[in-house]
């Protein structure tokens, strides 16, 4: 019950998030831009992105994995890929505060999709849940992404819930043209009785909650 139903395979998700130094983050970028090629040669990236609203200076990726075996196999290959290791890691190893990382499964109602387009920008929602588990607040919640979704105002790409990290952490990732029109949209939404009455069920297993406004990296698949 603590983990509740998932995908029947074993892939998993591995989201990455680094908080850089203020003086270092163009740098940083930049040379993400340059060099990940290395790193994304061992194994897939979903997409890369860097934060503009909600938080500063911070970067978050997510990969791939068949299952375990699979991320330990590339782990050992980048510790010996001599281009990975010299042209970037070492160089923004001295750039970083803060790593920090999670595991999580795409819940079994969602595929992870794709934008219509290039040229948006990203929405990243963070729900911490009561502990329970889906098995608690699994139908309340999907019931909430569904609401949003049938507004046709934002597009889902995924919905993740972590297996290694906080727990009870459910983090959403959104699709829109623009800021403003996510504002617009969110407003229409706020109006619209489906929406608040999936909302007001599903807040009561909310412990908080907490979104970034994210923009894709020229490295990033997707843009």
């Amino acid at each position: 019950l603590a983990t509740g139903p998932r995908q029947n395979n074993g892939i998993f998700y591995e989201i990455r998030t680094y908080d850089i130094k203020p003086a270092k983050m163009k740098e940083f970028l930049e040379l993400a831009n340059k060099h990940f090629h290395f790193r994304t040669a061992h194994s897939e990236l979903v997409g890369f992105w860097y934060a503009d609203l909600g938080a500063l200076n911070k970067v978050l990726h997510i990969w791939k994995y068949d299952n375990f075996a699979h991320r330990t196999a590339v782990r050992h290959a980048l510790a010996s890929d001599k281009d990975w290791q010299g042209k970037f890691i070492s160089v923004v190893l001295p750039m970083m505060e803060k790593q920090h990382n999670e595991v999580a499964y795409l819940v079994p109602w969602c595929q992870l999709g794709k934008p219509p387009k290039e040229g948006g920008v990203y929405e990243w929602v963070t729900f911490q849940m009561k502990p329970g588990g889906p098995a608690l607040w699994g139908e309340a919640f999907r019931a909430a992404i569904n609401a949003h979704i049938n507004t046709g105002y934002t597009r889902l790409i995924g919905v993740f819930h972590t297996e290694y990290g906080l727990l009870n952490t459910v983090h959403v990732l959104w699709w829109n043209e623009s800021p403003d029109h996510r504002a617009a949209g969110r407003h229409s939404a706020h109006e619209d009785a489906r929406v608040v009455a999936a909302v007001r069920d599903s807040v009561r297993f909310l412990e908080s909650q907490q979104n970034v406004l994210l923009i894709p990296m020229q490295c990033s698949p997707l843009k």
